[in-house]
């Protein structure tokens, strides 16, 4: 008997691990169910996943004054003290499809590892109260960042999928209902890249780095040198060409801004390319050719990681320490905190220690990754025995 999901937060596939989760969780769960999802970015979700499962809608509303809505509103608000009354007005698109049999499944990852998201939290609320099930989806939690009305929202999933685990841990002492298992983007298939012109015939090292691991430095512009340095380095001392690869083109929180500052500053153009914007599954066809990839993108080095390519996370989270963790058994030489960059010649001693130890590194995910993908398959089982 096939099901109702209701996908939501997600922000747009302009932030191409969010379109990842999406493809990944339908494909999961199986496309005979039925799965809306609520997207603040839905041209963007247009533009990326052409051939699309599932329904796509606006999850908030501008309440009309003089709406039986607002007026309703207004009676909760006033007679019933209830606070949150217009704000659940505002998100009466989604709260109207929270209903007995259907399951909202809470797919931005990291959504609770940024402080408290009241609008998360509301809707929760209000799924709960209509008798809706409740499942936060492959997610990851900074444990000494929980609040208490995180915690209090927390315990009453239906179910939690923690996908490292030091969040399963942390998790596990909230809410009973909670299991470990890989992140569903593990599973994301690999698509035909758009290729820089000359790129796919040479060796290459694929380069990623974000504005907002920039935004989590230390040391103002530590960040940038950092990955400057490594690159002429690279250029410097071996035949490896570079290739610029972004995952995220959000306003405000674009890759390409600082890949292209980073190209124009080298200025090597004929060793250099810049990966154009493109789906998720095209992204994972370039990366899968590097022969090392460093990353900062939680999803574009889960894509390498899932290939067998050796990486090195320029991290700022618990996900990127976790994940590590449990493909590893260590989060030592893999993960480089952003916080942790103090001279610019620290994120090359860690990409030395990479190619240093690269086929070491490529056997070792060889041998693992299989298994550890085929978990990611028990999803949908896990639901339909928890939920």
């Amino acid at each position: 008997m096939s099901k109702k999901y209701l996908m939501y937060p997600h922000g747009g596939s302009g932030n191409h691990g969010c379109e990842a989760i999406v493809r990944t969780t339908i494909n999961l769960i199986g496309t005979e169910n039925d799965f809306t999802l609520f997207s603040d970015g839905i041209e963007e979700d247009q533009r990326y996943i052409e051939n699309r499962s599932f329904i796509l809608k606006a999850p908030q509303k501008i309440a009309k004054r003089m709406s039986l809505g607002y007026f309703k509103a207004f009676l909760q608000y006033h007679i019933n003290h209830r606070q949150d009354a217009y704000d659940a007005l505002s998100f009466s698109p989604i709260i109207k499809e929270c209903l007995q049999g259907n399951i909202l499944l809470s797919i931005g990852g990291d959504n609770y590892c940024y402080g408290d998201n009241e609008h998360i939290y509301l809707v929760n609320r209000y799924a709960k109260r209509r008798g809706c099930k409740t499942v936060l989806w492959g997610c990851s939690v900074e444990p000494d960042d929980i609040t208490p009305i995180m915690s209090n929202d927390l315990k009453n999933y239906d179910l939690i999928v923690a996908r490292e685990s030091l969040s399963f841990k942390a998790l596990k002492k909230i809410n009973e209902k909670t299991v470990l298992l890989p992140d569903p983007a593990f599973t994301l298939p690999v698509g035909n890249g758009i290729w820089p012109a000359g790129l796919k015939e040479k060796s290459y090292v694929g380069i990623n780095i974000s504005p907002l691991i920039q935004s989590r430095e230390q040391k103002q512009g530590i960040t940038f040198e950092n990955y400057k340095f490594l690159v002429q380095k690279i250029l410097e001392e071996t035949e490896y060409n570079i290739a610029l690869i972004p995952h995220v083109v959000k306003d405000k929180n674009d890759d390409r801004v600082v890949l292209q500052q980073l190209y124009k500053e080298i200025g090597n153009t004929e060793r250099i390319f810049l990966v154009q914007d493109q789906n998720c599954l095209q992204l994972k066809d370039i990366i899968s050719h590097c022969d090392c990839f460093v990353g900062a993108r939680t999803h574009a080095t889960i894509a390498a990681y899932s290939l067998c390519v050796p990486t090195l996370v320029v991290g700022y989270s618990v996900k990127a320490r976790g994940i590590a963790m449990d493909l590893f058994g260590t989060e030592e030489h893999f993960v480089i905190p952003v916080q942790n960059l103090i001279e610019k010649t620290d994120l090359y001693l860690a990409y030395t220690w990479i190619m240093k130890h690269r086929e070491e590194i490529n056997q070792t995910l060889k041998s693992f990754m299989p298994k550890y993908i085929q978990r990611a398959f028990k999803l949908r089982t896990v639901l339909e025995s928890e939920v």
